[in-house]
């Protein structure tokens, strides 16, 4: 069954399609995305249609969730990505989000979470959340922070070491 994706007065959340491409190619290729997150090896807009069609959009396929399209309203300007991934390496669905850097230090990562994470509990009824990042990027860490994760603290993690946060659905609590 598919949900509607979430929506908050600034922000529309929506899967990622083929247009996007040149938007991907983008946020893949700034610095800050490569230092925090990891080099995608995204370096054309056929790059960008490829990893969609094995990332995001086979997450939706499979899932029924994945990184979305962060739309502002109304204008529709793409300002960056949030959504939740399911990893092999991962016991539950992790959060992520990334913004270019236009978009950046207005609040909209911490909203468009808070979106993605509501949905996460509400309408797709997941048990567990977790988060992974770099240690050192103490603004992700303050906004997962925000959401109400708790530190799981530095762990190993698909080869490297990150730190880990959780949440547990309140709805599934006993």
């Amino acid at each position: 069954m598919t949900h509607p994706l979430p929506e908050t007065p600034r922000l529309r959340l929506r899967e990622l399609h083929d247009g996007d491409a040149r938007f991907l190619l983008e946020l893949l290729n700034d610095p800050d995305f490569i230092a925090n997150i990891a080099d995608r090896g995204v370096r054309s807009e056929d790059d960008a249609r490829a990893y969609l069609a094995t990332g995001p959009a086979a997450s939706y396929a499979r899932h029924g969730y994945g990184m979305w399209a962060v739309e502002m309203k109304p204008g529709g300007e793409l300002a960056g990505v949030c959504g939740l991934v399911r990893r092999d390496f991962l016991d539950h669905a992790d959060i992520g989000y990334a913004f270019l850097p236009a978009w950046r230090g207005r609040g909209l990562a911490a909203e468009a979470a808070r979106a993605t994470l509501a949905h996460a509990f509400g309408p797709l009824g997941l048990p567990r959340l977790l988060a992974i990042v770099n240690e050192g990027n103490l603004a992700s860490r303050r906004l997962l922070e925000s959401l109400g994760m708790q530190s799981q603290g530095l762990q190993p993690v698909g080869g490297q070491d990150l730190v880990v946060y959780a949440l547990d659905n309140p709805a599934h609590e006993s």
